[in-house]
């Protein structure tokens, strides 16, 4: 469901329009006038030109598109599903890899990571002019430099070949802009990062700043942009300051939490375990009328099941929702023996076969659906706006099990630490079987097995198998092609009029 625009996306997010999610600190909705040069007066101004780079990290599109919702149904463990084979066809086409510059949801993931790009580099050109105070002033350049690399973080390992960008540029200029050899952007990635360490908060009141950049937030996240280059030694490094003792203590407070099922209660943001959330409300009023407005989540009724109705008093209470990012049988089959797998897949199949509920059979059903975002009665909103467009669960962008699964990965392939890398491992496994009789050593094959189970359908198994050079095996018979699908293709729309060159891997000549 491709928006078209008579111009570039780089050119419409120049005017930092109004995003769609906010973080959980956020009482301001900055767009329009208030974001134009001539803002930033004062200090509240400074915030609210920061919260409105931070209201990217959450960003909806009008057509449903989400880093998240995209790359689940590029993986192995999820179809597109839906009602139809063009329902949200994006999903479609990234999901049976036919897609095309012209077609599919990389528009929609330029036009994100450009936009906090574009946000985050306005206010660090006027802040230093801001009269505030000097201590607030240090941390919001911190954060908005911890939130530029992350969102060029995610482009350069989508697009490979983007345009670097590190000060606002004038609309008149855009149409000559070139893009930078990935190098250059990951070592600007680099600079950002440790640049704003050394002023982020070490944590931050849950209450009243929850979802706000801290250090442990950007070791972890530079931590990853050495693992995406194979740099394993600083890659584990930078993920060992946010670990610390492997099932123990660490310098930030992070702390696994005792009950796998308890991460994905909507009350329960911000825990131990979490180290950057996406954050979504339930108090935004989202309407038909502006999809990519609603700050609530929609992957909640994108994923619940369709035509869902209980036969059975003690039936789970399913909102009936869209049946879209189905899980495939092949996760369901490596899960389903897993203390795991009943937090992680709903299996409507075996409901309907002992009459406890049934549904209906949406676009390529498997019966097994994303018991992790699945909307639930218990937390359907009753306020303003269509109650499917207002969830509130937050998303995980990076959770300490993750960055524990990551930090083991960089030691086994740096040929490093491999007892540490086991406990750390394994760490991840006391808590899943609650007990330490399931230990496994610390091998490839064991970390991309734990990484597939603990993570599903949070948005990191096809990144992992790009990573690890087994997408083309993986999704071959989806129609990944080797030397092609490990990249999105440059949306079409950026190279009209422009120097944007398409990448070589689809058809172009960067």
């Amino acid at each position: 469901m491709k928006n078209r625009y008579k111009i570039p996306a780089l050119l419409l997010v120049m005017g930092l329009l109004g995003g769609s999610c906010t973080t959980e600190f956020l009482e301001v909705r900055p767009k329009g006038t208030d974001l134009e040069a001539n803002y930033y007066r004062n200090q509240q101004e400074a915030f609210n030109g920061l919260v409105a780079v931070y209201d990217v990290v959450g960003w909806q599109s009008s057509g449903y598109i989400t880093k998240i919702g995209a790359l689940n149904a590029a993986s192995d463990d999820h179809f597109a599903g839906g009602g139809g084979p063009s329902d949200i066809n994006a999903f479609q086409v990234i999901s049976n890899y036919t897609l095309t510059p012209d077609t599919g949801p990389q528009g929609d993931l330029w036009r994100k990571g450009f936009s906090g790009i574009f946000r985050a580099n306005t206010i660090l050109q006027k802040l230093p002019g801001v009269p505030m105070d000097a201590t607030l002033k240090a941390r919001y350049t911190a954060e908005a430099k911890f939130l530029r690399a992350y969102f060029y973080f995610d482009l350069v390992r989508l697009f490979k070949n983007v345009p670097l960008f590190t000060s606002p540029v004038d609309a008149a200029d855009m149409y000559n802009v070139l893009q930078a050899p990935p190098a250059e952007v990951y070592k600007q990635i680099e600079k950002d990062l440790t640049e704003a360490l050394t002023t982020l908060p070490a944590t931050v009141a849950v209450a009243t700043e929850g979802g706000r950049a801290t250090q442990g937030a950007a070791h972890a996240l530079l931590g990853k942009v050495y693992l995406q280059q194979e740099k394993f030694a600083p890659a584990a490094q930078e993920l060992a300051q946010v670990n610390g003792t492997p099932g123990g203590t660490n310098q930030y407070g992070y702390k696994l939490l005792p009950n796998f099922a308890d991460l994905w209660k909507v009350s329960n943001k911000f825990n131990s375990e979490s180290i950057f959330e996406i954050s979504f409300t339930n108090t935004s009023a989202g309407d038909w009328g502006c999809v990519a407005c609603t700050e609530g989540n929609v992957l909640n009724i994108l994923t619940g099941p369709r035509g869902y109705r209980p036969q059975k008093a003690g039936a789970p209470d399913y909102v009936s929702g869209w049946s879209f990012l189905v899980v495939t049988p092949d996760l369901y089959n490596a899960i389903k023996n897993d203390p795991r797998s009943r937090a992680t897949v709903a299996n409507l199949d075996s409901l309907e076969r002992n009459g406890i509920a049934t549904y209906e059979k949406g676009y390529m059903n498997t019966g097994y659906f994303l018991e992790k975002t699945a909307a639930r009665q218990v937390n359907r909103p009753t306020g303003a706006g269509a109650p499917e467009l207002n969830y509130a669960q937050n998303m995980y962008d990076m959770r300490l099990a993750d960055t524990y699964l990551l930090e083991a990965e960089a030691l086994i392939r740096g040929g490093g630490d491999l007892t540490r890398a086991a406990a750390l491992i394994n760490a991840v496994r006391d808590r899943a079987y609650g007990d330490k009789n399931h230990h496994v050593t610390a091998t490839m094959d064991n970390l991309m097995t734990e990484r597939r189970l603990e993570l599903a359908g949070e948005g990191h198994r096809w990144l992992d198998l790009v990573r690890w050079g087994k997408a083309a095996s993986v999704l071959g018979s989806r129609g990944f092609v080797a030397g092609k699908h490990e990249i999105l293709p440059i949306p079409l729309l950026e190279m009209e009029n422009t120097k944007i060159q398409q990448s070589k891997e689809w058809g172009g000549t960067l």
